[in-house]
């Protein structure tokens, strides 16, 4: 018996590798977790806050390359924006801003008809609608704005000092709540966006915004994709070098602020985008 099955092994042994019988495979063989999350849950197109019909108000513009995506990406055609260094000093800090600022006034210049573009220097965030220059004088006074953004507020470095820097911060953003609000248009926004982790979130964005008669309407990821052109500009100007700067990258969110009361915005109804496609806003809070 035991000699049998030595003859049968070695008789198995002598098979060619690949003329040998395959194991049949299970039926129930699982599939890599990522495949089912693609297969269910296509890829959400971005969130955008605003429509191209929308006029509207941007404060603290860098090299007004946000700008310029919101009309060579977004076909908005009525914008205020605003800077609050002067022409001088924009030109100095981010020289890469007199290509924006001349493509903006050129299409502006060969539309008027149907296209309303500002560019302001000089102005105030906290000082939205006073005198010139700081509050951007009578264009922005007549308020009637349907948005008013503001991307990555920051002091800049006033001091090293951790609570001394989120405080200055949180008074600018007071300050900008209280000035924007009187520009709105009764079912008009207010945005901002801010990078997520410390020190944002020291700022408290949430409750700063509450105490001036703000609340939440939305807030998703904000992903610089959609504004094709778009890059971060640092309050300070840019890296000698050419360097780009480490926290480019970094994860940030925006929120769309509406007055206590005034319920859900409109913007966050899904919106069409180019491609046909509703924007999701399931990660969005209430």
């Amino acid at each position: 018996m035991a000699k049998s099955k030595q003859q049968k092994l070695n008789r198995t042994s002598h098979v060619p590798y690949d003329k040998r019988p395959k194991p049949k495979r299970s039926q129930t063989t699982m599939r890599p977790a990522s495949h089912l999350r693609s297969a269910r849950s296509p890829q959400r197109a971005p969130s955008i806050p605003f429509a191209h019909t929308d006029r509207i108000l941007l404060v603290g513009e860098g090299d007004f390359s946000f700008t310029h995506a919101l009309h060579t990406r977004h076909d908005c055609r009525s914008l205020v924006a605003t800077s609050y260094d002067s022409a001088a000093e924009l030109a100095e800090k981010y020289p890469q801003s007199s290509r924006y600022i001349h493509d903006l006034e050129k299409a502006a210049r060969e539309n008027h008809s149907v296209m309303d573009i500002k560019i302001l220097y000089g102005v105030d965030a906290t000082k939205l609608g006073k005198s010139l220059p700081a509050g951007g004088g009578k264009l922005v006074k007549k308020g009637g704005f349907d948005r008013v953004m503001f991307n990555f507020p920051h002091v800049g470095g006033l001091t090293k000092d951790v609570n001394r820097q989120v405080r200055y911060n949180q008074e600018l953003l007071v300050g900008f709540f209280k000035a924007a609000t009187s520009l709105l248009t009764p079912t008009g926004t207010i945005v901002v966006t801010i990078f997520e982790g410390e020190p944002y979130s020291l700022w408290n964005i949430r409750d700063l915004a509450r105490h001036v008669g703000l609340q939440v309407g939305q807030s998703f990821k904000f992903q610089p994709e959609a504004y094709q052109g778009y890059r971060h500009a640092r309050t300070l100007g840019n890296i000698d070098g050419g360097r780009g700067w480490k926290g480019e990258g970094r994860d940030a969110r925006t929120y769309v602020f509406e007055r206590k009361g005034m319920g859900r915005t409109q913007t966050q109804q899904a919106k069409p985008t180019r491609d046909g496609n509703k924007s999701s806003d399931s990660d969005e809070d209430d």
